[in-house]
């Protein structure tokens, strides 16, 4: 349907529901909505910004996940799989990101309800209702939602009777510096600089090699990747590694007897008895301020104890966590914590100061709701930065949403979800790593 069509005509409940649902993002959450949407008989469209589906996983692909595959599965999408003959792996197992991918993601998008309606290499840049900026409230339910986006061809647009952005939070990691805003400097260190989970024992062991590595953060995805540089350095003399926080401890990835998520648990212990052996040089309570290049090095510059202090190193990685992106949403009325950055009724669930992954209560359309009918966001983004994200929760997510959608209240409300127990991920540290996103 065209601009022209939308403005010449009388918008009506029947005309907005002639148009498709708009995903925005084709990873776990993104794909299950799709599934969910097929059941239902709800026409949608995937907008995923990478070349492939499942992009940000891939990224990762080498780290094993925390879950096993019982809790990695969208019920509706294993309906829908195993219709066509695919069976599910050893749900007691947990796979690494590309065997999710590759066993999971890939064969549920080729799917012949859900194939045809995947679009990648679409950025979304923005979303709105059409013809009104957030301001204007006349008719506002009743307007189709406008999703401007960035193609191979140029800028285009489409209308949309609803939006689910499932979009996550991985390209959009949280800045080194200790006060949540850019770090000073880092465009003079960005070439020293990496994202979260190298893959330091495959893809990018070259850059590792030899080199004094320091991983600024405090949670799961910092301990993965300590745990590959201390596997690294009896192989390739000369590699060093560093492991810088903020805080006086890193309890996120402290060993813990209570967690039902096994993978985890063992993660944690593992560092803490790297850290003891002197495998890992533990820089604690190091608020970093700025950054400068010295020489080939990085010196990274801040407080610690009350102290000016220096730490100097060849490479960084950035395993600070993530944050939504929210600037595709300013035409957009939402709700949102004002810590957190969550939906303002899902925030006091999520918040990582009181629960863990497995505490975090079941919820669904109630909590996710927002001034701006029809919008939603689901998934990882969702948790805005609180770390306590399981898959799980995102599928649930999805299928109460999809049911308010099809206007099935009944099942909107109700909201069933067994998580994992765990005590892991409640701390007393401010949010710095995807914890429970489910990378191990």
């Amino acid at each position: 349907m065209t601009l022209l069509d939308l403005t010449t005509r009388q918008v009506t409940n029947e005309l907005l529901e002639s148009l498709p649902v708009v995903v925005i993002g084709a990873g776990p959450i993104g794909l299950a909505a799709a599934a969910n949407l097929a059941e239902r008989g709800i026409d949608f469209v995937v907008l995923e910004a990478g070349e492939r589906v499942g992009d940000s996983v891939r990224e990762w692909g080498h780290t094993r996940l925390f879950s096993p595959w019982r809790h990695l599965v969208d019920p509706t999408s294993q309906r829908l799989l195993e219709a066509t003959g695919w069976a599910q792996p050893d749900p007691e197992r947990a796979p690494t990101g590309s065997e999710l991918v590759t066993t999971y993601l890939v064969p549920l998008s080729e799917l012949g309800v859900i194939a045809p309606r995947i679009r990648t290499g679409v950025e979304v840049l923005a979303v709105s209702r059409d013809g009104m900026d957030r301001t204007r409230t006349t008719n506002r339910a009743s307007t189709p939602f406008l999703v401007r986006m960035k193609t191979a061809d140029g800028i285009d647009e489409m209308h949309a009777r609803a939006v689910l952005d499932a979009s996550g939070t991985y390209r959009t990691p949280n800045p080194i510096g200790s006060n949540g805003l850019g770090l000073l400097g880092i465009e003079e260190i960005a070439e020293h600089v990496h994202a979260a989970l190298p893959d330091v024992l495959g893809r990018d062991r070259a850059t590792f090699a030899g080199r004094r590595t320091t991983v600024v953060g405090a949670g799961h995805s910092a301990a993965n990747t300590l745990l590959g540089l201390v596997q690294l350095a009896p192989e390739a003399p000369g590699t060093r590694v560093a492991w810088l926080i903020r805080n006086a401890r890193a309890a996120r990835v402290s060993s813990s007897d209570g967690d039902e998520l096994a993978d985890r648990a063992r993660l944690g212990g593992r560092v803490e008895t790297a850290v003891h052996h002197g495998d890992i040089e533990f820089v604690d309570g190091f608020e970093i301020l700025r950054a400068r290049r010295a020489g080939d090095h990085v010196e990274l510059l801040g407080r610690r104890g009350g102290e000016v202090a220096i730490h100097t190193t060849d490479l960084v990685v950035n395993a600070t966590g993530f944050r939504p992106n929210l600037a595709l949403l300013r035409e957009v009325r939402l709700d949102l914590d004002e810590v957190v950055e969550a939906p303002r009724r899902l925030a006091p669930l999520i918040d990582p100061n009181l629960h863990s992954c497995g505490t975090v209560e079941p919820h669904g359309i109630a909590e996710l709701r927002h001034p701006e009918h029809g919008f939603f966001i689901v998934g990882m983004k969702s948790y805005g930065r609180a770390p306590t994200f399981l898959l799980a929760t995102g599928y649930e997510q999805v299928r109460s949403v999809v049911a308010w959608l099809a206007g099935d209240l009944a099942a909107a409300t109700r909201v069933e979800l067994r998580l994992p127990s765990t005590g892991v991920c409640s701390t007393d540290l401010v949010a710095e790593s995807s914890c429970c996103g489910s990378p191990a």
